[in-house]
């Protein structure tokens, strides 16, 4: 058995969340709900490296993720991401007589 199959095998020594906390630095939060406190601390080190003033819909964000994912899998951390409702419509939610770019009578 190879190194990778071993690791997708084995359960996981911890488990965090990374939350979008919107527009304004600091973007993210990471919170851990088990595993050893050096290796969550690391893990966050290395997190905030990557995301910190990184907001949810810079081009560079999608590039990061997938490190901090692949980052999680070796370390054998269960990793969950809470973007909230961050993907909207152009114009949703504003009635089509407010759009500003229409000419008013």
């Amino acid at each position: 058995m190879s190194d990778v199959e071993v690791a997708e095998l084995s359960e996981p020594v911890a488990y965090a969340v990374i939350t979008y906390l919107g527009p304004v630095a600091p973007h993210w939060d990471i919170r851990a709900n088990f595993g050893d406190n050096a290796l969550i601390e690391a893990f966050r080190s290395r997190v905030n490296a990557r995301l910190l003033l990184i907001p949810r819909h810079d081009p560079q964000f999608n590039r990061n993720k997938l490190r901090v994912n692949r980052d999680a899998e070796r370390e054998l951390i269960k990793l969950d991401w809470d973007l909230g409702d961050v993907v909207e419509k152009a114009g949703a939610g504003r009635p089509p007589s407010d759009d500003p770019r229409r000419p008013r009578n």
